[in-house]
């Protein structure tokens, strides 16, 4: 399924073309295209170096993917089960020096924006998901003091069929995908209005 957007301005077609999904093909993500994902996030920028993200990456068929889908907001457990790969995000709080880096999430983001763009140049498709339950992950994986759970990831190469959707999914993933205007979201020389 194709659901380019229709930009108002000419954009890059790995950017044009990214969408996430609910639904996946079946096909296999293997160890080496998750290496190659990674690697992409890993030179993302980051303020000071510091790289404060992690990833826990869980494949479906495994107790730790299962334990990671029960994590997640209801409304997400009715379609993620079809994705091959959940990935879990976190942020370091603090700095080397103990100060709060406010950066972090930002740096975070960054290397998931690297992560995405890297997975549309491969055919893959991420869909984000801030409906999780990060505390409850943060205790069922054991993340240490000092480090964040921020959302959830389902990985997958793009297809599947929308049928196999119930039918609130299914409207939603067929609609055609729309953003705000730059206007509302860039000022010039002043707060956007």
């Amino acid at each position: 399924m194709n659901k380019s957007a229709n930009t108002e301005y000419v954009i890059h077609e790995l950017l044009r073309d990214r969408w996430s999904p609910r639904m996946f093909s079946g096909e296999e993500i293997t160890d080496d295209d998750l290496n190659t994902l990674f690697e992409a996030a890993r030179w993302a920028p980051s303020s000071n170096n510091l790289q404060p993200w992690r990833f826990i990456c869980l494949r479906q068929g495994t107790p730790e993917y299962d334990k990671a889908f029960d994590c997640l907001a209801e409304f997400n457990q009715r379609w993620v089960g079809n994705a091959p790969v959940l990935i879990l995000t976190a942020y370091k709080e603090k700095t080397p020096k103990g100060m709060d880096n406010f950066h972090a999430p930002h740096d975070l983001g960054l290397a998931v924006a690297n992560l995405s763009i890297q997975a549309q140049a491969m055919g893959i498709a991420i869909h984000q998901m801030a409906g999780l339950n990060w505390k409850k992950a943060q205790e069922v994986f054991n993340v240490p003091e000092g480090f964040h759970i921020t959302t959830a990831i389902a990985v997958g190469f793009y297809g599947g069929d929308p049928d196999e959707l119930d039918d609130e999914l299914k409207k939603s993933e067929l609609k055609e995908r729309k953003r705000k205007p730059v206007s509302e979201f860039v000022g010039n020389g002043q707060w956007p209005s």
